[in-house]
């Protein structure tokens, strides 16, 4: 493993994936181009590191996206962030650096995600003079995630589930629901897989009126991704594939990504069985954490949830794994503006497509 794998495997709440050269080089396949930036102290060490996508939008321009990143060692005892200016000194340089590599590539503004409102403050105080940062309107990842330690024994996780949660665990091994693992994506068998996935993920789209990426997206995914990082899992019953999800196993953390299920046969409660099968093997093969991912919740007091109308579904299923852990939150992202001009026309045609009065592509 390399410095900036480690780096990043150790820094990343998330375990790091976005961040990786696996999701850049995954990215770079899919017709992206990708920078990636880092800052190193005097060591040779990687303490802040960007791995960028660029995208581009109609009229507005291009843009740098920087995914659950900067990822910055605000913990490195060498550099405490309060206490000792060599950290400020080395963002400073990185956000110079930043600015000026999106600048020779007509970049109008850099949408970053900081992992804490520590990074994300230190960002704002280091910016170059003049360079201005914005909220975003839209985040692109979730504000909020669902991590579970799972260096617990397979039954303190089960009892600290909701109850109808293992019962509905249960009740899927009951009726004979099975859970295969495919991680070989070379062979005809696997492509078949694959295609019953990418039918489940349409059903799953427009029943829940959600937006997919394009099949392309996923299949280029499983090509480029290596098979020990990105694994499909699918429920079986009856000999027909009903739930399917995209797991990836990167640093500490086994990562739900992507999930799908057919409209039939949801009485046998597979989706359930599949997180449960998912979160054993990431703990049989040393995982740390299990990332169920985004949910959105407002947290209240007792460890209760009061969930709004949008995303309520999800947020229960997920939340009944680890109803009484505290949730991972988020600032969000964050633009860092170098064209006035192309990001007021950019967040302008924003306000026009949200008034549905214009349709230009999302970010």
């Amino acid at each position: 493993m390399n410095k900036i794998e480690n780096f990043i495997q150790h820094n990343s709440p998330d375990g790091g994936f976005l961040q990786s050269e696996y999701w850049r080089k995954f990215q770079e396949s899919y017709g992206r181009k990708t920078f990636s930036l880092e800052e190193k102290d005097e060591n040779g060490d990687t303490i802040i590191l960007a791995n960028m996508i660029v995208h581009s939008l109609p009229v507005a321009g291009k843009y740098f996206y920087v995914p659950r990143g900067p990822i910055i060692q605000v913990q490195s005892s060498k550099f405490p962030p309060k206490a000792n200016p060599p950290l400020a000194d080395k963002i400073q340089s990185f956000c110079k650096n930043l600015a000026s590599l999106a600048r020779e590539n007509s970049i109008g503004w850099i949408r970053v995600e900081p992992n804490s409102g520590e990074e994300l403050s230190l960002i704002k105080k280091n910016l170059p003079e003049n360079v201005k940062m914005k909220k975003s309107s839209v985040d692109v990842q979730p504000r909020e995630i669902l991590m579970v330690d799972i260096t617990k024994s397979g039954e303190e996780i089960l009892t600290g589930m909701k109850q109808k949660t293992r019962y509905n665990i249960r009740l899927s091994q009951k009726r004979g629901v099975s859970v295969k693992v495919v991680s070989n994506f070379q062979f005809p068998i696997s492509k078949q897989y694959i295609g019953e996935f990418l039918r489940l993920m349409e059903i799953t789209s427009r029943r829940d009126k959600i937006k997919a990426h394009p099949d392309d997206y996923y299949r280029k995914m499983f090509e480029v991704v290596p098979p020990e990082i990105l694994k499909l899992y699918v429920a079986e019953y009856q000999g027909k594939i009903i739930s399917a999800n995209i797991v990836s196993f990167f640093g500490h953390t086994a990562t739900y990504m992507h999930g799908a299920s057919d409209n039939e046969h949801r009485d046998v409660m597979a989706p359930y069985l599949l997180q449960w099968q998912q979160i054993l093997d990431a703990k049989k093969a040393g995982y740390a954490k299990y990332d169920l991912g985004g949910v959105k919740t407002e947290e209240i007091p007792n460890t209760k949830y009061q969930i709004p109308n949008t995303w309520s579904g999800i947020t229960r299923f997920k939340t009944g794994f680890a109803p009484n852990v505290k949730l991972i939150k988020f600032p969000g992202c964050w633009d860092i503006i170098l064209s006035s001009k192309k990001y007021f026309l950019y967040r302008f045609l924003q306000k026009i497509k949200q008034m549905g009065k214009l349709g230009i592509p999302g970010v």
